[in-house]
């Protein structure tokens, strides 16, 4: 399986960091996680582009997560490409209905199916995925798949969200903001690094990241080590992750 960070931001993006977007590949399967503003440009500059992503799987609703999903619709329209699948959490059908209402001469140029989903398994793109309820402010779901790849989604640190990912061998979780910003709805290095504490896991890629943790990733990475001694790393845009 391979893994590419496409956004490492947030709702505030900066010039290094896009929108959240996360691109999960493996035997000739597809799949894109988010489409946050920029992943257009990040799928071209990964070298995937649009035109072959034919699924992409919403972890919430929140626009960071969702801004490109129109242009993606009408970008694969103009390459020739004929069908989307978009899959979700409830409200998801609403959220497409609504885009097309907005921008209707979209609406009949490509078949586009919706699926909504809730917390267990399903199937998707070909890939088997678990689904985890996270603690947010709009219902969002955390993704696993087998014990390769988990996707924290938008949520506070928990125990749950750390058992559910526990022997994965990967972990993207959000790690919004350092430790001073006074924050619900995200973690924070030291909430993070207290519930990971004692779980089993390859390696935690921290992302959905604030400007305001530029230039303090060491005291972050600190913060968590002082309660988890596993591999933390900062996510950055267009990095490859291969995982066996």
């Amino acid at each position: 399986m391979r893994v590419t960070f496409l956004g490492t931001g947030s709702a505030m993006p900066t010039g290094d960091r896009f929108q959240a977007g996360i691109l999960v590949q493996a035997d000739g399967r597809t799949l894109l996680i988010d489409c946050g503003a920029g992943s257009l440009q990040r799928l071209q500059q990964s070298g995937v582009g649009y035109e072959n992503v034919s699924t992409v799987l919403l972890t919430h609703h929140h626009l960071d997560h969702v801004a490109d999903l129109l242009p993606l619709m009408k970008a694969r329209w103009l390459a020739g490409e004929e069908h989307l699948e978009v899959v979700g959490p409830q409200g998801t059908k609403a959220l497409v209905d609504d885009l097309l209402d907005v921008y209707e001469y979209m609406r009949d140029k490509l078949e586009i199916q919706v699926r909504e989903v809730v917390a267990g398994e399903f199937s998707v793109a070909g890939f088997d995925v678990s689904a985890y309820e996270t603690r947010h402010s709009l219902p969002c779901l955390a993704y696993r798949f087998g014990n390769l790849f988990t996707f924290s989604g938008d949520s506070e640190a928990f125990a749950g969200l750390a058992n559910f990912a526990e022997g994965s061998a990967i972990l993207a979780h959000d790690c919004s903001f350092p430790d001073d910003v006074d924050v619900s709805n995200h973690p924070t290095p030291d909430a993070l690094g207290r519930e990971l504490s004692g779980r089993e896991i390859g390696r935690v890629y921290l992302t959905h990241l604030y400007p305001h943790t530029e230039g303090r990733h060491d005291e972050m990475l600190e913060s968590i080590a002082a309660h988890y001694n596993g591999d933390v790393r900062f996510a950055e845009d267009l990095q490859t992750v291969s995982i066996t």
